[in-house]
């Protein structure tokens, strides 16, 4: 199968050639969408091997859905998107996509269990946030999320049915209340977690940790409440 990586990556100079070199060469591209940067994170991905693109809005989905709408001149099968802050461990890209190379399912999560995270790399606010969201979406979409980790898989195919919208903090919450709603077959794999290089842009400023709150919980009503 065709894969292809997206990665938003916004000032992730110090650790967006980690990333890239970390990734088992299994992939056909991996395309960084560089959110704005004031530092040499194109560059230094463009080292790497990277294809760059830029979105200049700043916004996780905008520059998610800038690199969908780059790869529709010639779509993968798969597509796996993984953050450029070093966070997630790359070289699990196979442990995401082998549910959907078996046909199991179309859409994986890799779920940040407490046993495999690193102190100190989840702050309290992010636990809570995630519990807190999952429980509201096992409970009322009866579905049986762990996590919104944006370490995440799913086929072309499925994606395109999603018709995904959110510019910013909800597009991870977005994709999984939609793959629910549009009944696309899904699981989750444990995956490894570390502390990031630098600083989150939401869960580092109280902010970011506010306004990321409010988008997922009101995505969640809003789209319980939409059916």
């Amino acid at each position: 199968m065709k894969l292809s990586i997206i990665i938003p990556a916004l000032n992730e100079e110090r650790s967006i050639g980690l990333v890239i070199k970390s990734i088992p060469k299994i992939y056909r591209e991996v395309v960084v969408i560089d959110n704005g940067s004031s530092d040499d994170t194109s560059k230094v991905a463009l080292e790497n091997g990277a294809t760059v693109i830029t979105e200049k809005k700043k916004g996780y989905g905008y520059a998610c859905l800038k690199g969908i709408d780059f790869l529709k001149k010639n779509p993968p099968d798969i597509l796996v998107f993984l953050d450029g802050d070093y966070s997630d461990y790359p070289e699990e890209v196979n442990k995401i996509i082998e549910p959907i190379i078996q046909k199991k399912v179309d859409f994986v999560i890799g779920s940040r269990v407490k046993n495999l995270r690193e102190k100190g790399s989840m702050m309290p606010q992010q636990v809570f946030g995630n519990k807190l969201a999952c429980f509201l979406m096992n409970f009322l979409y009866k579905s049986n999320f762990t996590d919104l980790g944006p370490f995440r898989a799913i086929k072309w195919k499925a994606l395109q049915n999603l018709k995904m919208t959110d510019k910013t903090y909800g597009w991870t919450v977005e994709m999984q209340l939609k793959v629910l709603r549009n009944r696309i077959s899904y699981c989750e794999v444990p995956v490894k977690y570390r502390k990031r290089i630098g600083y989150s842009k939401v869960s580092g400023t109280l902010k970011g940790t506010v306004l990321a709150g409010l988008k997922i919980i009101s995505w969640i009503f809003k789209y319980y409440l939409k059916k």
